[in-house]
């Protein structure tokens, strides 16, 4: 009999060995060659990590790149290949799209559990069953395959790893844990980590929380700025916003740790979160590991 949250816990706690394993993998890989125009697909939490890369490998001037959910990809546009990316390897949406592209396009799988009909409808496959999950709430196996695309465009992940020991250790920010509100901001790649920290505490301990692209934070959702709310940022604020945001009442989170790291610290105020409510993140209400339509 396990505990409340126990799997998130041990799984999200794993995570600087996860990184460091995918780490390794990243030059065993076949990913998206330089030039290459691609789009990348996923569910939820996948859907994320798929804009993160995006924004990352056109940052990196390695060539376009696109992110879509996968139930809204587009499948009349051409592309050089299609990178897929989902934990389970049974989410509905991503299969019927890797169905709708097969002998179109080569599509490039990313997945936790190789036992799943995903393996078998892509052209080539990036497993990574060290890093798969049983809590319903993900967490390693999304940032495992985010670190991985990271090395893979020879950004150095090792700053990553050791914020994220550290993440691990250091103490969580009081005012996000009993905040009334939470608002995640992110830039360029940051934002799909932004959605994704939201997207984890509404998850796991049912709290409000809100996404932004931080420059469009001031284009309406600073109205819901008060007391007993906090924002918090992925990377540095634009200029002013801080002390737009404090003017408010609210309270201001900018962990000076790589922002994948800062993202491990989010996810441990979300099960903290979770627990003080009672609730049990690993069976959160109404969601299961993987939607199956």
């Amino acid at each position: 009999m396990t505990s409340a949250g126990e799997w998130m816990r041990n799984e999200l706690e794993s995570q600087p060995q996860c990184w460091e394993r995918a780490a390794e993998l990243a030059g065993e890989t076949s990913l998206p060659s330089p030039g290459q125009r691609v789009a990348v697909i996923g569910c939820g939490t996948s859907w994320f990590m798929a804009q993160s890369y995006a924004a990352l490998r056109e940052q990196a001037g390695v060539g376009e790149t696109d992110a879509f959910a996968a139930s809204e990809f587009p499948l009349d546009r051409d592309y050089d290949a299609v990178v897929a990316i989902t934990r389970s390897g049974t989410t509905s949406e991503v299969l019927s799209a890797v169905a709708a592209l097969r002998g179109r396009t080569p599509v490039i799988g990313i997945v936790g559990d190789t036992e799943t009909p995903f393996v078998d409808a892509v052209d080539s496959l990036i497993a990574l069953p060290f890093a798969d999950e049983r809590s319903v709430v993900q967490t390693r196996f999304a940032t495992s395959a985010l670190t991985l695309l990271r090395a893979q465009l020879g950004l150095d992940v090792d700053r990553s790893i050791a914020d994220a020991t550290s993440a691990l250790q250091l103490r969580l920010p009081e005012e996000a844990v009993t905040a009334e509100q939470t608002t995640f901001l992110g830039t360029g790649w940051t934002i799909g980590l932004a959605h994704e920290a939201a997207l984890k505490n509404r998850e796991a301990s049912q709290s409000w929380t809100e996404s932004y692209p931080a420059m469009d934070y001031r284009h309406g959702p600073i109205a819901i700025a008060a007391p007993n709310r906090v924002v918090w940022a992925f990377g540095p604020l634009p200029e002013g916003l801080a002390e737009q945001i404090e003017a408010t009442g609210a309270g201001v989170v900018e962990p000076a740790i790589d922002p994948l790291a800062s993202l491990v610290l989010a996810q441990r105020v979300a099960l903290e979160r979770a627990l003080a409510r009672g609730l049990d993140p690993d069976h959160p209400r109404s969601l299961a590991r993987s939607v199956i339509l």
